[in-house]
């Protein structure tokens, strides 16, 4: 995925074929004939409906002479240092300049003025990107990434004014920046509701594609909710943008925006034909972060979640696939303290249920710090409501390594789920971090093809827990051969359900 995009939308009018007059009368006729018997009842439900046709493209011009002015161009430059007396650079450098044209960069990064080396610091142009403004006082979105590592940011306005724009504060994780003009009675955008968007519906792009100032695309929203592995579900649009459009707003028909022009999916660094924008109902949370402190603060579970499968959901009595597989908590943290364990399954976070693992951190993310919330997990059967006292989100921790397994006793022959085990010693269990389980020694078979592999640490045969490795392989023992079972297995500090079909 990269970094630099922009979608737009508007919809388009429409008409049925026939007129309403005879649409009216037709309908009339039928019920006639329905009366009388002429009309079998079962011949109705077999007629095709006539669906709406799109009789002509939308015209944009007017929405772009009432969004286009509150449109901006940003710039950012940094600081760095030239060095002095090595040979042949300023040669060098005036070559350059002939065949390519403009400033270019001299010198690598040395130290600032004083320091070793005698650098002279000046300032280059960084990159470009778009904005908007969002209220008459200045306040101005774009990406995070936009503004990044800038030591100054321009932005010009559709008039040709600039301003030098303070930046009250980013946030990676949403790709949002909040900057700020000290200026007033500035054209500004109406910000819609990304929750009630279309895939179909028309959408303008306007922004700074290569650096050339307020070019407008226009396209429809592909898809909602696109999971691109970032921390937000992205609106994905056809809308040609290319790098300059980041930071740009993705407007609908009404004039409202809808989302941050934020990532390009390409093979080629320009535009592919797919682009993504930040929603602007969770830009908007961001911003009012932004703006009154300087900084966004989510809230964290301390777990880490994997996707729950159709296999391990069967297998484990859940009927669909649902919730937030919990494969790893953090030692300490309010999901230990609240009772959560390895293995559970998080179905709902404040009663607002989790159909997929991208629900879980979002919700978690927009609860306030300190705050206290209910969490309701499956486990080994059966539903438990645990309340959790949310804390601020932090760095991951690395994870855990594991211990290299022992060679298996000569002449142990794999069980039904090609699985050699031994029990795990008390040091064993200190280095892991777990309380209980076995080691693999082997794997052949279906655990094989199921990818487990020696040195993993199997703590779970469906809903029953393991001790040790003469309770697992009686468990095994007992397991249905025609049914797939759900192992949890840990490996490096991570815990994940394995799907594995028995030995027939």
């Amino acid at each position: 995925m990269t970094r630099d995009s922009s979608s737009a939308q508007l919809r388009a009018p429409s008409r049925l074929s026939l007129p309403a007059r005879a649409v009216r009368g037709a309908g009339l006729a039928l019920s006639l004939l329905l009366a009388w018997g002429a009309v079998p009842p079962g011949a109705l439900a077999a007629a095709p409906v006539q669906a709406p046709v799109v009789t002509g493209l939308p015209d944009f011009s007017d929405l772009i002479d009432k969004v286009g002015p509150a449109v901006v161009n940003i710039r950012t430059t940094e600081r760095i240092t030239r060095g002095q007396g090595v040979p042949g650079e300023e040669e060098m450098q005036e070559f350059l300049r002939r065949f390519f044209g403009g400033q270019i960069p001299r010198g690598g990064r040395g130290s600032r003025p004083g320091g070793q080396g005698g650098g002279v610091e000046e300032q280059v142009t960084r990159g470009v990107g778009s904005g908007f403004i969002i209220s008459a006082d200045g306040f101005v979105l774009t990406n995070a990434h936009v503004v990044e590592g800038a030591d100054e940011v321009t932005v010009t306005l559709t008039d040709r004014r600039e301003f030098k724009a303070k930046v009250l504060g980013a946030d990676r994780r949403s790709d949002v920046a909040l900057l700020k003009l000290s200026a007033g009675n500035l054209p500004y955008l109406r910000t819609g509701d990304s929750s009630k968007i279309r895939v179909g519906e028309w959408v303008v792009a306007i922004g700074s594609p290569f650096n050339l100032d307020n070019t407008v695309t226009a396209g429809i929203i592909s898809a909602k909710s696109r999971d691109t592995g970032e921390y937000l579900p992205l609106i994905q649009s056809d809308v040609a943008v290319n790098p300059g459009n980041s930071g740009g707003p993705l407007i609908n028909m009404r004039g409202e925006v809808i989302g941050i022009n934020s990532q390009i999916a390409t093979l080629s660094g320009a535009y592919n034909g797919i682009s993504f924008a930040v929603p602007i109902d969770e830009v908007m949370r961001v911003a009012e972060q932004l703006k009154t402190t300087g900084k966004v603060t989510r809230g964290r579970l301390g777990v880490q979640i994997s996707e729950v499968t159709r296999d391990v959901a069967e297998s484990l009595g859940l009927g669909k696939a649902r919730g937030a597989e919990v494969a790893m908590v953090e030692a300490g943290g309010p999901a230990e303290k609240a009772g959560i364990k390895v293995g559970d399954i998080i179905l709902k976070f404040n009663s607002q249920a989790i159909d997929t693992t991208r629900d879980l951190p979002r919700l978690v993310g927009a609860t306030k710090v300190g705050s206290r919330a209910i969490v309701t997990v499956w486990r080994r059967g059966s539903q438990l409501e645990l309340p959790v006292t949310i804390v601020e989100l932090q760095e991951e921790k690395s994870p855990t390594a594991r211990p290299a397994p022992k060679k298996p006793a000569p002449g142990v022959a794999p069980n039904a789920l090609g699985l050699v085990v031994s029990d795990i010693t008390p040091a064993q269990r200190g280095e892991l971090g777990v309380d209980s389980g076995v080691l693999v020694e082997n794997v052949q078979g279906g655990a094989a093809t199921a990818g487990i592999q020696p040195g993993d640490v199997i703590s779970q045969v469906g809903n029953s827990p393991v001790g040790n490795a003469a309770q697992f392989n009686a468990l095994v023992a007992k397991l249905d051969p025609k049914k797939p079972v759900a192992l949890l297995v840990r490996r490096e500090g991570v815990s994940q359900y394995v799907v594995v079909k028995p030995r027939q």
